[in-house]
């Protein structure tokens, strides 16, 4: 079994990030590390149950997993897990408000079996280079938005 998780502090909103984290259609735009595509299964709201399919390039290969929201709780945390593919995983995010902005920490369990429990150091390494690189990419696209101007009521 493969564990990595990330911290990284995104000078925006907690909401912002929240619900930019949340719209898996704009999951491409910055895991640039494979996801070629994301796939709607659930229609409606962000909730618990939700289901979508992530479709990956891995060493070479597509790969499809589908994906189930296993716990949501708006502007706190998320988190979801596979219910098929090749290498079943779970992730977690979590949101906080900071002073600097908003703090996201993920972590990632992904199981490593067969053939593929061969090559877990390698994994291990590939996939923390690339979540780094994929979250460096989110830091630098949220921070680059203009800010959402709020009218007040007088």
């Amino acid at each position: 079994m493969i564990k990595h998780e990330l911290d990284i502090t995104i000078n925006r909103p907690l909401p912002e990030v929240f619900a930019y984290l949340c719209d898996f259609h704009k999951s491409t735009e910055w895991q640039k590390s494979g996801l070629v595509e994301v796939k709607q299964v659930t229609n409606g709201p962000m909730a618990v149950g939700y289901q979508f399919i992530g479709v990956r390039n891995f060493m070479g290969r597509r790969m499809e997993s589908l994906l189930e929201m296993i716990d949501f709780q708006p502007n706190k945390q998320f988190a979801y897990k596979s219910l098929s593919g090749t290498t079943p995983f779970k992730q977690i995010f979590q949101f906080e408000t900071t002073p600097q902005g908003t703090k996201v920490s993920t972590m990632i369990e992904l199981e490593t079996t067969g053939l593929l429990g061969l090559a877990t150091p390698l994994i291990a390494s590939g996939l923390k280079r690339d979540m780094g690189a994929d979250f460096e990419t989110l830091k630098k696209k949220l921070e680059m938005q203009p800010a959402k101007v709020v009218a007040s009521k007088q």
